[in-house]
């Protein structure tokens, strides 16, 4: 009997640890959009995405040599060349754009579509199959946030909504594959080397954006820059991949449907922006839906 029941508390505990780790990432990811909010009021937003890129891809760089990890095999650039286009490229960059039309309090609200993404791609690029249940929250919890969205207007600013749907339909594939790789490569490896082989395209554009003059650039503008680099870009990865790599694609993607909770907060504490009861509304409806969706995920 003793025998027999490891496996079983093995796999709990790495279940565990999953949600856990997960967690944590949500959390730092959930200050992302506020900062980026605040730093693309004086940085472009094309600087803002390859300076970040570019600063988190040198840190990324010395943990590789310092802690000699193996070089990806040949199957795995591929994967993490789409790792590198979802989370490093594309995310960043059309959030950053969309930032420039739309309030962080009303671009974290898309984020609620995030989980529904990650888990479509962890079926189609992870082979995961969770039951039909777990679909119906999750398109529950994407309902409410398209229909919140809806119910504010699109017409007022439908270029930073559009670019909102692209980001997370990009950042989607990319927690996918991410996940998928860190399995056989290591969470943390995985975005190293998406951020490393994106490094010299990031760092020649961060050369080609650069303004002229950074003598007006204010402190918060670079405290901003400094967490979407650290944070953002690399260490709430190292705990969302393995995260999600522990626990499921689909099941621990469900966690996202709490950064609007906390990103929310941020953006009312921090920025002084205007949370409306709908904002909150649909937000709470949607955590909701985590319960419903993490039962039914396997």
């Amino acid at each position: 009997m003793e025998r027999t029941s490891h496996p079983h508390s093995a796999a709990l505990a790495n279940k565990t640890g999953g949600w856990l780790n997960g967690f944590i990432g949500v959390l730092i990811f959930s200050g992302s959009l506020p900062a980026t909010r605040v730093a693309v009021l004086e940085f472009d937003p094309l600087f803002l995405t390859v300076a970040r890129a570019t600063l988190a891809a040198l840190l990324a760089l010395c943990l590789l040599r310092l802690f000699k990890a193996r070089r990806p095999s040949t199957q795995q650039w591929r994967p993490l060349a789409l790792v590198a286009l979802g989370v490093v490229l594309g995310f960043p960059l059309l959030t950053a754009l969309a930032l420039q039309y739309v309030t962080s309090a009303h671009s974290i609200v898309f984020l609620g579509l995030l989980p529904l993404a990650t888990a479509v791609f962890g079926v189609l690029r992870g082979g995961e199959r969770p039951r039909p249940v777990f679909w119906l929250f999750s398109v529950l919890g994407s309902l409410l946030v398209v229909g919140y969205a809806l119910s504010q207007g699109l017409a007022a600013s439908p270029r930073g909504d559009a670019l909102m749907l692209l980001a997370v339909l990009v950042c989607g594939l990319g927690y996918a594959e991410g996940a998928q790789l860190s399995r056989t490569l290591g969470g943390w490896q995985v975005i190293c080397w998406a951020l490393v082989l994106a490094l010299p395209l990031m760092a020649a554009l961060t050369l080609f954006s650069a303004p002229p003059d950074f003598g007006g650039i204010s402190l918060p503008a670079w405290f901003s820059l400094g967490y979407v680099s650290l944070f953002s870009m690399l260490i709430g990865f190292v705990f969302w991949y393995r995260g999600l790599a522990q626990g499921g694609i689909a099941a621990v993607g469900q966690l996202q449907l709490l950064q609007p909770f906390f990103g929310l907060a941020l953006a009312a504490g921090l920025l002084h922006e205007q949370v409306s009861l709908g904002m909150l509304g649909v937000t709470l409806a949607v955590i909701l839906c985590v319960a419903g969706a993490k039962r039914w995920a396997k």
